[in-house]
Parts: structure tokens; sequence; C-alpha cells
């Protein structure tokens, strides 16, 4: 890679964090970056919310009255079911999470059983954040998961695994490695609830099954000495949330 385009992918990321709908204004200095990235022929995320942000809204806004929700909420939890191939939506303004829609994963490789090193092709299972929304993902939007969590590389330190993967997203289009693949509408509207409450307020429960309804897993499971105490994680942020 060279200089020019890693500062570009730097100036992309860099971006991602700072602006969203609910966050600080902008700097001076990040507005002259994304300046730089329209004459780069790039978006920002100030591009993507107004292209996307009206029609997902109508989209959206019935499911948050029926859940008796404002909209935009103020903070998100996103559920991922390794075992139904399902992503759930919940969101909050201050109060309980509600359930606001669930959206089919269209793609996901590997089987039930957490991430361990690069090129496995496993999904990551446990808790989250979300690092960084990319308006320029090859794969029309994403949400760049904070993978490996601390967790993560408590347990590799003490296996002495040290290439664990990355680049772990939640993306449109149907096909993916290693990744979430939504389609384009679904992460539309993903992307703009990130946009409204910002990265930082966001969780994600990557999950073998749904733990609130069964503790069954699949019988082709990866198991590890550390998968116990990794689902009690996983199972206690579950149970905070309705089914």
């Amino acid at each position: 890679m060279g200089v020019g385009w890693t500062v570009i992918v730097s100036i992309v990321f860099v971006l991602a964090s700072a602006i969203s709908c609910n966050a600080r204004p902008i700097t001076m200095n990040e507005r002259i970056a994304e300046q730089s990235l329209r004459r780069q022929g790039l978006h920002t995320i100030e591009d993507r919310y107004e292209e996307y942000h009206a029609i997902v809204e109508r989209r959206l806004r019935p499911y948050f009255q029926e859940a008796g929700l404002p909209y935009p909420p103020t903070a998100l939890v996103l559920v991922g079911i390794k075992e139904e191939k399902l992503l759930q939506v919940y969101a909050s303004s201050g109060g309980s999470f509600k359930l606001i829609r669930t959206f089919p994963i269209l793609a996901a490789s590997g089987t039930a059983g957490p991430k361990v090193h690069e090129g496995d092709r496993q999904v990551p299972e446990g808790v989250y954040g979300i690092e960084k929304l990319n308006p320029n993902s090859a794969y029309h939007l994403a949400l760049r998961v904070e993978y490996p969590n601390k967790f993560d590389l408590e347990q590799a330190k003490i296996e002495g695994r040290t290439d664990l993967g990355g680049d772990i997203m939640i993306h449109g289009s149907d096909r993916s490695a290693g990744c979430l693949a939504m389609g384009n509408e679904a992460i539309e509207d993903l992307f703009i609830l990130g946009a409204e409450v910002g990265a930082p307020q966001i969780k994600l429960i990557l999950t073998p099954v749904d733990f609130r309804k069964t503790n069954v897993l699949p019988a082709d499971t990866k198991i590890y000495p550390f998968s116990d105490e990794l689902y009690a994680h996983i199972k206690r942020d579950l149970n905070d949330l309705p089914e």
C-alpha cells in the first residue's frame, strides 16, 4: 500500500470515528480532511447520511412507533445469532432496550465457535463495540467491529496465539468471508442508525445460539478451553434484553 493511499485510508477512519449526527461538531482539521476526501472522490459519513437518512427514517419510524420509542434512539444493541442467521436490532432512548427489527444475515462463513486466528474464516463470538462507520466499503456501507476485544486478547496471550486476524465488518451485499453480509437496504438502515447514535453507543453481541432460548450448541461448534467463560459473558449480556 502506497503512502498516499495510506493517508487516504487514515483520513476515512478518522472521519468515521468523529462524525455522526449526535456527535460533537467537527473541528477545522476534520473539515479539511473531509474536503480532501471529496476531492479524492471518496464519501464521508455526512455524505452518506444526507443520501440515505430520509429513506431510512421512513422505513424505520413505524417500527419505533410500534415499540413506543422516539426516532432516532440514543443507543443500540445488535445481536447476531449464528445458528438462526439473524441480526436483531434493539434500541433505547435512555430507558430499557426494546426490539425494533430483525434482519436476516445473508452470508457469514464458518461455524459456531469463536474466531481465534487470521484466516480461519470464523465470525467472532463475544461482546464487542463498533469501532467505526465505513462510508466507502467495497460492500456498499459497513460497520467495523472492535475485534479482537479485551477477552480475545487475554485468551490469545494465555494460549500463545499472536495473529488473531481483524477487519471484521457488518456490511452490505450478500457474500462474506468472516463478516456479516446484510444486503444493501439493511446496511443502510444500520449505518444511519449508527450515525444517529454514534459508534460508541453501539454494543454488538455475537453468539452461536440464542442462549435466552437454549443452551444446546450445534454439533459442529468449535470448543476451546475458554468457551465456558466466553458463553457466560454472552449469556449475561443477552439476559438484559427481551427476546
